[in-house]
């Protein structure tokens, strides 16, 4: 988006409130004013999910990029979830299905290296951003399923499979920011999914889940793991956490009530601002500020 989403229109102006010049830029756009810029900050390069591979060379040529290409690197392939369930997060079961290696059995599914879960699940690309591609589906679904699979293998994308939890539909996922490692704000997003069956939901604090997003304060449970991950996320890629200039945490609750991480966000989050408290703009122009103060030493 070449002004970027009118969510963050207020960024320029908060950015040179602390002395920060700044304009938005097309990253495709060609020139040099990435190389010559003090910082170059992704936010809305919402088309690189069909140019994988021409945006992470572009990534990989900006010298002063954030969040840093290293890390967008990592943050493109959602089998990153994997990663973060390796070390101890509460990270909903995720299987991943290649193309090369999926092994059919003899109905479409079953293998001695996949099981499809036996409750309402979710078929999504290792390498997608919103909800595309992805798709909800019921056990007795599972010929519709098999032909999601097969057409994102036709795409030459991974899979991704994973039991749906039934928590968003009553209160939606919530969204923990972090600016400069910091957290900023929390918001609830409502289901991002067509439900496989009609659900009717309202969120704890009274708001239709279904016409999120809305400012919360997310509980203590939800900070703590949020927290664990961001810890978790610098240790896996060596970057202290005041190096991620943004991120998003998006968990869900569990059967058991326990909160679980759906996705990381490093790269082109919508942060929404509008929902937050009036000074977020400022708190991120301070997190761009400590960044370049950072670089600069």
């Amino acid at each position: 988006m070449p002004d970027s989403h009118d969510d963050e229109h207020s960024l320029p102006a908060a950015l040179d409130q602390l002395g920060i010049d700044a304009s938005w830029a097309v990253w495709d756009a060609g020139g040099r004013a990435f190389d010559t810029a003090d910082l170059v900050v992704l936010r809305s390069t919402w088309d690189y999910t069909a140019r994988l591979k021409e945006f992470l060379r572009w990534c990989g040529s900006v010298p002063a990029l954030a969040n840093p290409a290293p890390v967008v690197r990592w943050n493109t392939d959602k089998r990153y979830l994997a990663e973060l369930a390796d070390v101890g997060l509460p990270v909903i079961p995720t299987q991943v299905v290649d193309p090369e290696r999926f092994e059919a059995g003899p109905d479409g599914w079953e293998s001695r290296n996949f099981r499809l879960p036996d409750r309402e699940f979710v078929v999504k690309p290792a390498v997608g951003a919103g909800s595309r591609g992805a798709a909800r589906f019921l056990p007795n679904q599972r010929e519709r399923a098999l032909e999601q699979v097969h057409a994102l293998h036709a795409e030459g994308l991974a899979a991704l499979v994973q039991p749906y939890q039934a928590a968003v539909d009553r209160e939606g996922e919530t969204a923990l920011v972090f600016l400069g490692g910091v957290y900023s704000h929390g918001f609830v997003k409502g289901p991002l999914l067509d439900p496989a069956r009609q659900a009717e939901s309202t969120a704890p604090n009274g708001h239709e889940v279904g016409k999120g997003p809305f400012a919360t304060d997310p509980a203590p449970d939800l900070r703590r793991v949020a927290e664990d991950v961001l810890d978790a996320t610098g240790d896996l890629l060596g970057v202290a956490r005041h190096e991620l200039l943004y991120a998003r945490v998006d968990l869900v609750r569990g059967e058991d009530g326990d909160p679980m991480l759906l996705e990381l966000e490093l790269i082109e989050p919508r942060l929404n601002f509008r929902l937050a408290d009036p000074g977020v703009p400022l708190r991120f122009a301070s997190a761009v500020r400590a960044e370049l103060t950072r670089r600069a030493a």
